[in-house]
């Protein structure tokens, strides 16, 4: 067996730091960019050719885009000189696979297990048919326009903009570009909206009339199209089918995810039509058109503010469509109290007793006193807060720790942490935060392992990295990372909480050396802390592997009942935590990378979290069971 598919099967992440216009974004980036035989949006033709001039060699292959799965490919092969061509379409959860067979995380990953494992196809991946140096990866239509169009899509639905943008493409990206896709038709020159037949017959007659000329208009009836093509100076129209799987097709024609994938399939094959289609008709307007919001996920309004909401009144809230659970953006949490310009121009750190309603339901307590439950009233709305309340009586350095948590929570902005609203000074001083009512983690997934998948558990978990990355990027070692200061709005959606310890970095600093012990969380902490006093993200780092710990074992206590010195001794000895019952082997392998005694080797959050995602993408919820033809045998 040839070697050559594991050497290069280290595809790119599925998301890049660059810089869009004035600010830094996340740009989607094809995760089979980097392996040297993927061709791009090539034709099966093409892909024919170039494995003709490579020498037809039996397991010879290439990868190159499909046109009929969004964001699929086509795993094109050679076996006893014919052509075999495999679609490889990718799942809503971002996994790989081939009809029928198993789903793998990246393209790179599902041509690596085929070098080793036929499982269906004619022969093992053999020898990769290599791109020419010269030659660069053909891009589809979609790609140009898909990072803009996310990005519309964010700001139009959930009104957010810069970091807290980038958060949520992040966090939802397979979900979010399955959804922009199936409206990507209206950035196209070819799409003429909702215009009579008429009116396309006059757009097609007007100028030169090619065989091919083409353009695609709505109907009358909302959702379905008619594509209209000039043949012999005649204008034929055909009917867009659209079925209840949501697939597009000419009567009797092949299936696709979108419109305009059936366009730039119909470019190469006419597929029922009089002949192929050519050239399109320009629509003058289409650069301006702005892609569908589906009506579910539309803003409250045009431009509406809603009435404050009564304190104490019942919140109905926005019906989400029929098997889809809930996102983290689809909580009023996600947004910054803070979003509205006119509510930012009255931000400050000490907020009017006037404006604090507290209620007296404790929804919890600790040294420094209660934490309850209020209302806070800004100009636009009222919003349910948790106020931590000091004792009175508490001495000076417990309400010198809590005004350090208010400067530093006061810096931070994102939808993973625990937002501060400020720090009120009246009959006791209170410091006021976003609320997360499903309360912490650990205590959450106390008891229900049977209610709680595992994949829920890695959502929040992933979550949690999206947070600690922030932290990172923003120089901020939190040093109290555990389950009980991640906090839940809801089962699907996590907060970093509890401040009190954290220190900010200066811009070159790696690490800071704390001057007083205090109470330590040393189950927590990494060797260096405990040995050295030394705290940095790599420490963070460590604690994230606790927390995982504890989120995997449903809400499970660290260490037994190992005493502190116990705790340290068990570390040195180079003994770890075993895997907790039903934790998956992947999640493990990472929490064994966060516990490396030197912290110079571990993992960084942007390496942690991209372990995350990609892991939390790779489970396959909502895997097919039909079986499905596995190959495409070319036309006699």
């Amino acid at each position: 067996m040839v070697t050559g598919v594991s050497i290069s099967c280290t595809a790119a992440p599925t998301t890049h730091r660059s810089t869009l216009g004035p600010s830094p974004g996340l740009v989607m980036i094809d995760p089979a960019t980097d392996l040297p035989f993927f061709y791009g949006s090539i034709s099966r033709s093409e892909a024919e050719q170039h494995l003709k001039l490579a020498g037809m060699s039996d397991g010879l292959f290439l990868l190159r885009q499909c046109l009929r799965s969004l964001g699929g490919y086509v795993l094109s092969l050679i076996w006893n000189l014919e052509f075999y061509h495999y679609p490889v379409e990718k799942q809503l959860n971002g996994t790989y696979c081939i009809s029928g067979g198993k789903p793998h995380c990246g393209p790179a990953e599902l041509c690596e297990f085929y070098s080793k494992d036929a499982d269906g196809l004619v022969c093992t991946l053999r020898k990769p048919c290599l791109r020419p140096p010269e030659q660069p990866i053909k891009p589809g239509v979609f790609d140009s326009l898909r990072d803009n169009m996310l990005r519309e899509y964010v700001r139009q639905t959930w009104n957010l903009e810069a970091e807290a943008m980038e958060q949520a493409i992040m966090s939802q990206a397979p979900q979010l570009e399955k959804l922009i896709a199936t409206t990507a038709h209206e950035k196209m020159a070819w799409y003429h909206g909702k215009i009579t037949r008429t009116e396309g017959e006059r757009r097609l007659y007007s100028g030169s009339q090619p065989d091919g000329k083409f353009l695609v208009r709505e109907r009358d009836e909302s959702g379905t199209f008619a594509l209209s093509v000039m043949y012999g100076k005649t204008a034929y129209h055909y009917r867009i089918l659209h079925d209840k799987s949501g697939k597009y097709s000419m009567p009797e024609g092949t299936k696709f995810d979108t419109v305009w994938q059936l366009v730039e399939y119909l470019k190469m094959k006419p597929d029922g039509l009089v002949t192929l289609l050519r050239e399109a008709c320009m629509n003058q307007n289409c650069a301006n058109q702005t892609p569908t919001v589906p009506s579910w996920r539309r803003p409250r309004g045009n431009g509406y503010t809603p009435p404050p909401e009564v304190p104490g009144a019942c919140k109905i809230p926005t019906p989400l469509p029929a098997g889809r659970q809930a996102l983290p953006m689809d909580s009023d949490e996600f947004v910054s109290p803070y979003a509205d310009p006119k509510e930012l121009q009255e931000k400050t750190l000490f907020i009017k007793r006037e404006k604090l309603m507290v209620d007296e339901v404790e929804l919890g307590s600790g040294n420094f006193g209660s934490v309850k439950k209020g209302v806070y009233k800004m100009k636009s709305k009222h919003i349910d807060v948790a106020i931590k309340v000091l004792k009175s009586e508490n001495e000076k350095a417990v309400r010198d720790e809590m005004m350090r948590e208010a400067e530093i929570m006061h810096q931070l902005d994102n939808p993973y942490i625990v937002r501060m609203i400020g720090l009120c000074q009246a009959e006791a001083l209170m410091l006021v935060m976003e609320m997360a009512p499903a309360g912490p983690l650990n205590k959450f997934l106390s008891g229900k392992k049977d209610q709680v998948p595992v994949e829920n558990v890695v959502e929040l978990m992933h979550q949690v990295s999206l947070g600690m990355k922030y932290l990172e990027e923003k120089n901020f070692v939190h040093r109290d990372l555990a389950a009980r200061n991640v906090l839940l709005v809801n089962q699907h959606y996590a907060k970093i909480s509890d401040f009190g310890l954290s220190k900010a970095l200066g811009a070159d600093d790696n690490y800071y050396k704390a001057r007083t012990l205090g109470k330590w969380p040393l189950k927590w902490y990494a060797p260096e802390c405990i040995n050295f006093h030394k705290f940095s993200s790599k420490g963070d780092v460590w604690s994230f592997g606790i927390t995982m710990w504890e989120a995997f074992s449903y809400g499970g206590k660290p260490y037994k009942k190992m005493k502190g010195p116990e705790v340290i001794s068990f570390i040195q000895s180079g003994s770890r935590m075993d895997n907790p019952a039903g934790c998956p082997d992947p999640m493990y392998e990472l929490m064994k990378e966060c516990w490396i005694y030197k912290y110079e080797e571990r993992p960084s959050f942007v390496q942690v979290e991209e372990k995350m995602r990609t892991y939390y993408y790779s489970i396959s919820k909502k895997a097919s069971t039909d079986p499905k033809e596995q190959q495409e045998k070319p036309a006699a």
